[in-house]
């Protein structure tokens, strides 16, 4: 996601970081370059025109400009006032008073709302919640028989009835279902249509009069662009949200959609889907983002991965290594398996400070197939000497590495290169800096 923005926006910061001083002229060319970006990237124009003039008065203040790198302050700015119009702190899910807690999702048939409703439950339920799903679309065709069908895959009970019933019933009685079985959760998965008409609206009023959720989020698809943020504002305005889901991250190059739409609508992103994997609905962090968008990487979502790919075990000892700055080859080439597992790699190398390139650069089939095959081959030539100690890898271990993985000396310099830039941020960690840390490299 955002892979255009990301590559553009690191353009422009590298030549601004690479000077010693900047002129207002420069600062000002750099950020015309950054608003074209953004207008690119299907940002709403006017939320770009205001995060760039907000981005200018604070970049050309005399402490900016006369600090020792005037270059990186400006990116420390553009990442404070990018996580601004994303929100800026992580909105939480509300509790009712009394559970069941209510959560109805609404949305747009193909936005994957029902699938999200799935994924919800399956988050919900692996933070100790109990959860009950009510099928409550019965608009689409066989809305009901997938909802059915995901609970019994990622064992969530759900709530259905016949097709002569109205949502409003199936959601007032799932609700009282979720009463009697004890259940912390109640997710209704409402009817939507392929665009929204005065029939689905009525519906969805009553329902919300009926049940009465504590919160009711609109799933959008983030490929739509800004049609989702269009209808973010329909729907907010008839019904009253309290916030969104933002689905299809994975495949919008651009992201426009989630730059522009709480800035627009007022609505928080409270969740983000990220692939068509059960596990694959993130909180929602905009700091966090922020970072990816930046090249910055996003450490805390990969441990956060780690914890729940891994057994606790694995997981203790990978974030042990991370905060004594001890993760060599060795640990590498342990965990790339497991890493596998964390979700495509592309998204995952683009977590990790300073690998963000390579994900860039590579397509989805190399990243899985053999471009991981080189790495492996490149850390398997080496002793195990050497993948505990890079440090002693001079030029002729470099090229014996080379010949004996089928790669040449410069992968083998890429790999290492990338793997030190990794090593100091954990340097960072084990200098008990806050995660904020990964901006110590502005300083």
């Amino acid at each position: 996601m955002f892979e255009a923005l990301s590559e553009k926006l690191t353009a422009v910061f590298s030549r601004l970081t690479a000077r010693g001083r900047l002129t207002e002229s420069e600062v000002d060319e750099g950020l015309r370059e950054v608003r074209l970006a953004l207008l690119e990237a299907d940002v709403n124009f006017k939320v770009a025109r205001d995060f760039v003039q907000r981005v200018r008065e604070r970049a050309v203040g005399s402490q900016v400009m006369e600090s020792i790198s005037p270059g990186q302050q400006i990116v420390k700015i553009v990442h404070e006032e990018m996580t601004a119009i994303l929100g800026g702190e992580s909105p939480k899910l509300a509790n009712a008073a009394r559970p069941p807690t209510v959560l109805m999702l609404v949305g747009l048939q193909g936005s994957g709302k029902t699938t999200t409703a799935a994924k919800l439950a399956l988050h919900l339920r692996r933070g100790g919640q109990r959860v009950l799903l009510v099928a409550g679309d019965l608009r689409r065709p066989a809305a009901v028989e997938q909802i059915e069908t995901l609970g019994r895959q990622l064992d969530v009970p759900v709530y259905s009835e016949g097709i002569d019933s109205s949502a409003v019933q199936v959601c007032r009685q799932g609700v009282q279902k979720a009463r009697d079985i004890g259940a912390a959760w109640v997710i209704l998965d409402t009817g939507g249509r392929l665009h929204i008409d005065e029939d689905m609206m009525g519906e969805l009023e009553e329902v919300k009069k009926a049940t009465s959720p504590s919160e009711l989020l609109l799933v959008v698809d983030a490929m739509t662009g800004q049609d989702a943020v269009v209808s973010a504002q329909s729907f907010h305005e008839r019904i009253g949200l309290t916030g969104l889901i933002m689905t299809k991250l994975d495949g919008d190059a651009r992201g426009g959609a989630a730059l522009s739409i709480t800035q627009v609508t007022g609505l928080p992103i409270k969740f983000i889907g990220t692939g068509e994997r059960a596990e694959a609905l993130e909180t929602f962090h905009p700091d966090r983002l922020a970072s990816r968008i930046l090249g910055m990487g996003d450490i805390l979502t990969l441990v956060e991965r780690a914890q729940e790919s891994m057994d606790q075990q694995r997981a203790k000892e990978l974030e042990r290594k991370i905060r004594k700055a001890t993760f060599d080859l060795e640990d590498f080439l342990e965990q790339l398996h497991q890493v596998r597992r964390m979700g495509p790699m592309s998204q995952v190398l683009g977590m990790i400070p300073g690998f963000s390139s390579i994900a860039r650069r590579l397509s989805p089939e190399e990243l899985e197939g053999e471009h991981l095959k080189k790495l492996e081959a490149i850390v398997y030539s080496m002793t195990p000497k050497e993948r505990r100690n890079p440090d002693i890898l001079n030029g002729s271990r470099r090229r014996r590495i080379a010949r004996g993985s089928g790669t040449t000396p410069q992968d083998v310099n890429q790999l290492l290169s990338q793997f030190r830039q990794m090593q100091k941020l954990m340097k960072q960690f084990s200098s008990g800096k806050p995660p904020r840390g990964l901006m110590g490299m502005f300083r």
